[in-house]
């Protein structure tokens, strides 16, 4: 028995060790390592912050007010589902091609160039009284969208020291969320006392402010760190696409991700207002409140998160796992009570949604500590994509069953929301085939991970040697 548990130690030491120099490697000891965090650090990553935050706020902004475009482009649910389907679909198509214009241009040109874009498709929804002219306003919302957030991060590591790094990079996916909050409050309070125009031209007002701190305040790199290294070749792009993908590790994080991220962002962004003022007979204030919650829950769960997955690397998937069954046992409980629902049972709803989000990360660190350093933004990107096909897949099926239901009803949205079970039994069957390859992979690399049901066993010995 001691044996065995020196051997367990060895082999979470051992998972620790390559989970501690991915990050190194991630964030490169050259330049953040030995460099002084300096107020300047934080204006640039405040700058950048803001076009992030800015950017949430446009992504989010079709969320509380799906109802009013329904009436200002007489569009059906399957229609108003289609915003956000192409808007998901092109973020998601983008995120290898913007990892590859980031390597060329600097990630000062990217982000400015997504807040002039998402600027101008503001505007264009703002004018829009045509269906097409408003469909393509927010496929252009999600390419500025896909061209910022990877462009923020990419400068944390030349700005910061490499311990710092990862404190950074969660505190800018955090504090980004709050761009739903503006959407939900001061931009649905425009919308519904103003009106659509003022409303969207209100978001455009923001997304200038984000473009000129951005052009003012955001810079690649401090003055005399290296130059960034020679943009890969094709070739070369092709090959860490394809070494990506092949491994497992790659593919847990991508299955991850799809089955965590898709019941959340999809409520967040299109269908979470409806559903709660027409299914659930809230107002449009309270329903704006609820979305209010999921961010500053997402908020007090991520750090929670991160913590887990930095103490246990060997048990993130059962992380992924445990988020997914209480997605689907409170999605249950809610569409097992007849409308409306109880109050706490909808707040528990939505705090569990709000969990969605910050567990989908860890298909990011899937990623990052299966592959090496210069593969490492391909295999993001691959992981990125898988969450974001399930959301889109879950929006358009949700949209199309309420079309066929005939329209927005209590009764109709029950039923709509029954799609998103089959994708979680797909993602969940992809999680655990994926972890089992992966885990073939890591014992012949020399880490053996030790059963859950041995953990607990020992658990349970030492409590009572204790």
């Amino acid at each position: 028995m001691r044996a065995a548990r020196a051997r367990y130690s060895s082999e979470v030491r051992g998972v620790r060790r390559v989970v501690g120099a991915g990050v190194r490697c991630a964030h490169g000891p050259q330049w953040g390592s030995v460099m002084h965090t300096s107020q300047r650090a934080y204006l640039v990553w405040s700058a950048g912050l803001l076009a992030y935050v800015v950017a949430v706020l446009q992504r989010s902004s079709f969320g509380v007010a799906g109802l009013d475009a329904a009436d200002r482009f007489d569009a059906s649910p399957t229609m108003l589902g289609g915003f956000l389907v192409l808007q998901l679909l092109v973020y998601a198509m983008l995120q290898v091609p913007v990892g590859l214009l980031l390597d060329r241009f600097g990630a000062r040109t990217m982000v400015l160039a997504g807040a002039v874009t998402m600027t101008a498709a503001q505007v264009l929804v703002a004018l829009a009284t045509s269906l097409p002219l408003a469909i393509m306003a927010r496929v252009l919302v999600g390419v500025g969208d896909a061209l910022t957030f990877i462009s923020v991060l990419s400068v944390l590591s030349v700005w910061f020291p490499a311990r710092r790094v990862p404190l950074m990079t969660q505190l800018t996916a955090l504090l980004g969320q709050f761009g739903q909050v503006l959407s939900a409050v001061p931009l649905a309070t425009v919308l519904h006392g103003w009106g659509w125009t003022p409303a969207f031209l209100a978001a455009a007002g923001a997304g200038v402010v984000a473009g000129t701190a951005v052009f003012a305040g955001f810079r690649n790199r401090p003055p005399g760190a290296p130059a960034p290294a020679a943009a890969a070749s094709p070739r070369e792009v092709l090959d860490g696409l394809k070494g990506a993908w092949r491994h497992p590790g790659t593919r847990l994080g991508l299955w991850s991700h799809a089955g965590t991220q898709c019941s959340g962002l999809v409520f967040a962004l299109l269908w979470g207002v409806p559903y709660l003022v027409v299914g659930q007979g809230m107002s449009p204030t309270g329903a704006s409140v609820m979305l209010t919650v999921l961010v500053l829950a997402g908020a007090v769960v991520g750090p929670v998160f991160g913590e887990f997955t930095a103490r246990h690397p060997l048990r993130r998937s059962w992380l992924v796992l445990s988020v997914i069954a209480a997605t689907v046992l409170v999605w249950v409980a809610v569409l097992l009570v007849p409308p409306p629902a109880p109050m706490w049972l909808l707040v528990l709803l939505v705090v569990v949604l709000a969990a969605n989000g910050p567990c989908s990360a860890v298909g990011f660190d899937y990623a990052r500590t299966f592959n090496p350093e210069h593969r490492r933004g391909t295999a993001v990107g691959i992981v990125n994509v898988g969450g974001f096909t399930a959301s889109l897949t879950t929006t358009l099926l949700v949209g199309a069953v309420l079309g066929a239901s005939g329209g927005y009803t209590p009764e109709a949205f029950r039923t709509a929301w029954l799609v998103q079970f089959p994708i979680w039994a797909i993602t969940v069957v992809g999680v655990v085939g994926a972890r089992r390859k992966a885990r073939r992979v890591m014992a012949a690399e020399g880490t053996v991970v030790p059963p859950i049901r041995d953990v607990l066993r020992r658990g349970r010995r030492r409590r009572e040697l204790s």
